[in-house]
């Protein structure tokens, strides 16, 4: 089973487990997923700081990992 991400899991948990979304989070205007801050947040929070809907990036991720599994 691919790795399932919710609103609730740790970017950095995400980068871990599942580095190749990093350019998602690029193309969404999350250039900073190196900095110690935002690997501790969750999605949730981060799309909040973002200015990005999370039920819809949450989708994307997940359809995206659905895709390569």
């Amino acid at each position: 089973m691919a790795f399932q991400i919710t609103k609730d899991t740790i970017i950095g948990d995400i980068l871990d487990n599942a580095p190749q979304t990093a350019p998602l989070f690029l193309n969404i205007g999350m250039h900073c997923l190196g900095c110690p801050a935002s690997r501790g947040e969750t999605l949730e929070q981060a799309c909040m700081v973002h200015g990005v809907d999370a039920d819809i990036f949450l989708e994307e991720l997940n359809t995206f990992l659905n895709a390569q599994a």
